[in-house]
C-alpha cells in the first residue's frame, strides 16, 4: 500500500524528524556493538570526539546510492557509507568525512565518493584543513567500475588540494587496496594500535602469489608502517588518544598555504638561557648524547610534538615552538647511528621539510652529522637520489631557515643540513662544532699515509697529525671566516639567539623564477 504524502507543516515535521533519527540509528544495534567490541567507534561517535562539541554541520545527509544491480535498490540506507561536514577544532574551522564500516563495511561507492569529494572542494575553496577518517572495506564490488571512478575523483582531490590546504588522514580500521592512495597523499597518517590495517594486498593474497604467510598485524599493522615502512606517521593506543593526537597536530598548523600558523602566547622566557646545554654535547666526539634533549631546553616549555617517531630513527623531525611562533625542527640523532644520513632518513627529512615550507613554518635544523651512511645496500638502493631529495627540499625551501652546528658536519652531509650554501638565513655553530670534509682519523690516514708509514713510531706520529688537523679543520672558526657561520655563540645563548633571529625574518620574501614546477629526484 502506497504511503500518503504529508500535507499539513505538522505532519512535514514529523517526517524530517523520522528521517532524523533514522539517519542516525541506520545502524543496526548488532552492528554497532561488533563496532565498540572491537575496540572502534562509529563514525558519528568519531566526528563529535574530534570536533569541539556542537560544532558538526552534516552535509549531505540524506544521499542515498542508485545501484540496482544484485537487489542493491532493497538496502539503500539515508547518508550512504560516510559522513560528511565541516565543524571546528579549538575553535578553527575543519571539513571532516568518516567512513562508517556499518554500511556495506564502509565500502566506497558512487555516492559515496561523491558525498567525499563534495566535502574536500570544499575545504579547498574556503581553505581549511580536510581530516578524512578511513574505515572501510574497499571499493563497492557491486558497483564495479564506477566504484574505482570514485576513488580516482577523491585520490584528483587530494592531489588538488596539496600543499593548498592541510590533510589529514586517521586509519582507524582497515584501508587496503586503492583505497591506501587516498591517505598516502595526504600530509599526515595517524593509525591505532591493534584495530588499523594498511595492504595493498591482503595477507591472502600474499600466500597465493608468493607463498610468504605473514599475519595483518606484521603486514599492515600501525607498527609496521610507523616503524617498517614509513607510511605511518603516528600511531596512538586507542581511539580517543588518536582522536586528540590530530587535534594537537592542528595546533601547530595553519588553516591554508595562505595564512601562518596561530601564535600562541608564551609563558617561556624568549631570554632564558639554560646553562644545561653547556653540557649536553660530550668530549668524546664519538659517545651520543639525545638530539631532542637540545631541542626541548631550547624550544617553549620544552613542549615538541615528534612526528616519524618510529621510522628512521637517525633523524628527528617535528613541530614546536619558539616565542610562541609555531616551527618545524629537523635534527640528526647521535644516539641512532651516530645521526649519520640514509636513504630513510633523507626521504623522512625531506618530506617534512617540503610540508613546512608549502605551509609557511620556519625551519630550525640542529646539525651532528658524519656523513651519509657507507655501504653496497645505500648506494643500489639509490641514497644518492635519496639525499638529493633532502638538498632539493632545504635548497627550495623559501620559509625562515635557522641552522645550528652543534657537533660534526662533515662531507656532503654538511651541504645537505640546511647549510648556508642552500640559503639558511642564519647559521650559527656550538664551539664544539666540527666542520671539515671528513673526520680528522679519516682525514689523516688519507692525506699523511705516506708520512705515516715512513715515520719510526707511526702511532704518536699519526695521533699527532691526528691532533693538528683538529686544531686547524675540526672547529667552527675556518668556516666562520668564510661567512658560512654566522657566529660562535655558548650553547646556553642559543634560545634568545634563535628567538631574536626568528623575529627578525617573519617579513621574509625570497621569491623563485617563474616556472610550472621542479623536478625533484623521487
Amino acid at each position: 500500500m502506497r504511503q500518503k504524502a504529508p500535507e499539513t507543516f505538522a505532519e512535514r515535521l514529523e517526517q524530517l524528524q523520522e528521517l532524523r533519527k533514522a539517519v542516525v540509528d541506520h545502524a543496526s544495534e548488532k552492528a554497532v556493538e561488533k563496532q565498540h567490541a572491537k575496540g572502534k567507534y562509529t563514525a558519528r561517535e568519531r566526528i563529535e570526539k574530534l570536533l569541539d562539541p556542537g560544532s558538526f554541520q552534516e552535509l549531505d545527509t540524506y544521499v542515498r546510492h542508485r545501484t540496482v544491480d544484485f537487489d542493491m535498490q532493497k538496502n539503500r540506507p539515508w547518508g550512504d557509507a560516510v559522513v560528511t561536514g565541516h565543524g571546528l577544532i579549538d575553535g578553527r574551522r575543519v571539513c571532516v568525512f568518516s567512513q562508517d564500516f556499518t554500511v556495506f563495511g564502509g565500502s566506497l561507492g558512487e555516492v559515496m565518493a561523491e558525498k567525499i569529494g563534495k566535502v574536500m572542494d570544499l575545504a579547498e575553496k574556503i581553505g581549511c584543513p580536510v581530516i578524512g577518517i578511513n574505515d572501510s572495506g574497499g571499493a563497492r564490488i557491486q558497483e564495479g567500475v564506477v566504484s574505482l571512478a570514485g576513488y580516482a575523483d577523491v585520490f584528483y582531490r587530494n592531489v588538488r588540494a596539496s600543499g593548498v590546504i592541510p590533510q589529514i588522514s586517521l586509519v582507524m580500521g582497515p584501508c587496503a587496496g586503492g583505497a591506501v592512495y587516498s591517505p598516502a597523499i595526504t600530509d599526515f597518517i595517524f593509525m591505532v594500535n591493534e584495530t588499523s590495517h594498511m595492504f595493498i594486498t591482503g595477507p591472502d593474497v600474499i600466500k597465493t602469489v608468493t607463498g610468504e604467510e605473514v599475519g595483518f598485524e606484521d603486514l599492515g599493522g600501525a607498527m609496521s608502517h610507523a616503524s617498517k615502512s614509513g607510511v605511518a606517521q603516528f600511531v596512538a593506543e586507542d581511539e580517543d588518544a588518536c582522536l586528540e593526537d590530530a587535534r594537537y597536530l592542528l595546533s601547530f598548523l595553519p588553516q591554508n598555504n595562505l595564512e601562518t600558523a596561530p601564535r600562541v602566547a608564551p609563558a617561556d622566557d624568549p631570554e632564558r638561557m639554560d646553562e644545561a646545554l653547556d653540557s649536553i654535547v660530550p668530549d668524546n666526539a664519538n659517545k651520543p648524547y639525545d638530539i631532542r634533549d637540545v631541542i626541548r631546553l631550547v624550544v617553549d616549555g620544552e613542549e615538541f610534538l615528534e612526528v616519524h617517531e618510529h621510522y628512521a630513527q637517525n633523524i628527528v623531525v617535528g613541530f614546536s615552538r619558539l616565542n610562541g611562533h609555531a616551527i618545524g625542527v629537523v635534527g640528526n640523532q647521535p644516539k641512532a647511528m651516530a645521526g649519520v644520513l640514509d636513504i630513510d632518513a633523507s626521504a623522512k627529512a625531506a618530506r617534512f621539510v617540503r610540508f613546512c615550507d608549502a605551509f609557511n613554518l620556519p625551519l630550525l635544523t640542529f646539525v651532528d652529522v658524519p656523513g651519509f651512511l657507507p655501504g653496497t645496500s645505500q648506494e643500489w638502493g639509490g641514497i644518492i637520489r635519496h639525499g638529493a631529495k633532502l638538498l632539493y627540499a632545504y635548497a627550495e625551501a623559501t620559509v625562515p631557515k635557522l641552522t645550528v652546528i652543534t657537533r660534526k658536519a662533515y662531507g656532503g652531509a654538511y651541504d645537505v643540513m640546511a647549510s648556508k650554501h642552500l640559503r639558511s638565513d642564519f647559521n650559527f655553530a656550538w664551539p664544539t662544532a666540527e666542520i671539515a670534509v671528513m673526520g680528522p682519523e679519516g682525514a689523516v690516514n688519507i692525506i699523511h699515509r705516506r708520512d705515516i708509514a715512513a715515520s719510526p713510531t707511526p702511532e704518536e706520529r699519526r695521533a699527532k697529525l691526528i691532533d693538528d688537523y683538529k686544531a686547524r679543520f675540526a672547529n667552527p672558526y675556518t668556516a666562520a671566516e668564510r661567512g658560512y657561520v654566522d657566529d660562535v655563540i655558548i650553547p646556553h645563548e642559543t634560545r634568545p639567539k634563535l628567538i631574536a633571529s626568528l623575529e627578525a625574518l617573519l617579513t621574509k620574501r625570497e621569491p623563485g623564477p617563474k616556472r610550472k614546477h621542479g623536478n625533484i629526484p623521487l
